[in-house]
């Protein structure tokens, strides 16, 4: 017996009784739970057909074993965009093996994509190739002005239900991202949900004021859709050249002897310019003990603020991405030993490879060369952080040092000596670990590939290992006699696949091959 009339004609009751008790509740809520009930039933009208769910499964490295690995999976919002685009954020989506898109909070999963992404602006693009999926969904459009309200909303799709909590805005910041040492301009909020920070959109009459990137306490932090919507728009034109950035570093100058001793007339303001890293082919028009008066127009104070019309006063670190890219020239007002000078900034494009010790590795596996035992990698902030959240203070000092340095066209980047893997090919050199390396056989290493290299030269049948001046081991040598076969014993031992993972050279290493 075909009994689908008369599923239907139940759904059909079931639809009409949901729709009498949504109007009750509306009625209650009128009349009893005040105004914040009767924002949130209308705050999340229709957006069921514009937020999905993001499911994104990665791969998770130890770095302290970087031959091991396992798979992690984390739930993130999306908002759907026009072009059937798909708007979320950076976060958890690198190192990624699958991509999957749920929408209305339940059923069928479909197949995502990443088409585009940028850890620094902690934004990404999903799309899927399968038509059935943007069937019913409705895109949005992101405002480029933001402007805060008294019934702003944080929604997500919860255990097949649209969740919608009330937040309230505590002010705008200037601060870097945990992706990215880039500073942005970013949303600060108050709510007593729990868990969020994924991407969840946070909404007010309709419009969409921001992503929730960040989520500790009752303190949400967003990403402001006067921040997201430039970016993407730039995108879309194929003007967007990435973000760019202040690289130098300054300080408040709040005592006016320092400024009568930099011999800058008339009322205190600027801030003071007290180091500009060097930046190989890229020499900075600013020079240390510089006061800077204004930027893009906009006048410095002493405490390295500026008035923003949209948010007020802001850090000044917020001009270099207030509708700018990288490349672009930023006009700054300077005094110079008394002298008042225009000069034009260009913005360095923030790239994570520039920094002696790197910020991170996204999408790249952790690199490392084993010999006879002895553990080799490159020295950046994801090994690092393998001493957990308090990793600026709990990892060891004399590797931690290197972060504040700056690269050199000598030393461009940094290999260490993790750890020794055990065998009679290393005996007496068990309890080395964490030594950053100078020379190998007399050759400067930077980098893994070097280090093999120089490994291919040993002086007089041994090779000689020598290391920057730490509070340990400046030096050791080791027989060539026996190497391959220890090595492969520790392979064995330990159950490590393979001696080397190198990272496919970059643009500029194939050039200097070639060269």
């Amino acid at each position: 017996m075909n009994r689908r009339p008369k599923i239907s004609t139940i759904q059909g009751r079931l639809h009409g009784r949901s729709e009498r008790h949504s109007l009750w509740a509306i009625v209650v809520c009128f009349l009893f739970l005040g105004s914040d009930a009767r924002c949130a039933l209308s705050q999340t009208a229709n957006w069921e057909n514009s937020i999905v769910t993001l499911d994104a499964t990665r791969k998770q490295y130890d770095h302290f074993q970087p031959w091991t690995r396992r798979l992690q999976s984390r739930k993130k919002a999306g908002l759907v965009l026009d072009g059937k685009e798909i708007l979320t954020t950076a976060d958890e989506m690198f190192d990624r093996t699958l991509v999957r898109i749920q929408k209305h909070g339940r059923g069928k999963w479909f197949i995502g994509d990443v088409s585009w992404i940028d850890y620094h602006a902690n934004l990404a693009i999903v799309t899927t190739k399968e038509a059935g999926f943007w069937e019913d969904l409705e895109p949005v459009q992101l405002p480029s002005r933001h402007a805060v309200s008294e019934t702003m909303q944080i929604v997500r799709w919860r255990e097949g239900r649209l969740e919608s909590r009330k937040v309230e805005y505590s002010q705008f910041t200037v601060d870097t991202g945990d992706l990215s040492f880039v500073p942005r301009i970013l949303l600060e909020l108050s709510s007593e949900i729990q868990g969020t920070g994924w991407g969840e959109p946070v909404i007010s009459g309709g419009k969409v004021l921001g992503l929730a990137v960040q989520h500790t306490g009752n303190k949400i932090t967003a990403l402001p859709t006067s921040f997201i919507e430039p970016i993407l728009g730039a995108r879309r034109s194929g003007e967007y050249r990435g973000l760019g950035y202040f690289d130098f570093y300054w300080q408040a100058t709040s005592n006016p002897q320092s400024l009568d001793y930099l011999k800058l007339e008339g009322e205190p303001r600027g801030a003071m310019v007290i180091e500009v890293p060097s930046r190989p082919g890229a020499p900075s028009v600013l020079r240390p003990k510089d006061i800077i008066l204004r930027i893009d127009g906009f006048e410095i104070d002493t405490q390295g603020d500026y008035i923003d019309p949209d948010y007020g006063h802001l850090l000044l670190e917020n001009l270099a991405t207030r509708g700018k890219w990288a490349g672009d020239n930023v006009p700054m007002t300077i005094s110079r030993g008394g002298d008042v000078m225009e000069i034009q900034y260009r913005l360095p494009k923030a790239d994570f490879s520039t920094a002696l010790v790197p910020d991170s590795t996204y999408d790249q596996e952790p690199e490392y060369f084993i010999l006879g035992g002895l553990v080799f990698q490159p020295l950046n902030d994801p090994f690092l952080r393998g001493w957990g959240p308090d990793w600026k203070r709990r990892s060891p000092f004399r590797i931690y040092y290197f972060n504040n340095q700056s690269p050199t066209p000598e030393q461009p980047s940094l290999v260490l000596l993790s750890q020794v893997l055990p065998d009679v090919f290393n005996l007496g050199y068990h309890d080395l670990k964490y030594l950053v390396v100078d020379r190998v056989n007399g050759v400067k290493i930077s980098n893994l590939r070097e280090l093999s290299e120089a490994f291919k030269t040993p002086r007089a049948g041994f090779h000689v290992v020598e290391f920057m001046q730490s509070d340990s081991l400046r030096r050791l040598v080791l027989s060539t006699e026996d190497q391959a076969q220890a090595t492969q014993r520790v392979l064995s031992r330990y159950g490590i696949p393979h001696d080397r993972h190198f990272a496919p050279p970059s643009s500029e290493q194939e050039a200097a091959a070639k060269n």
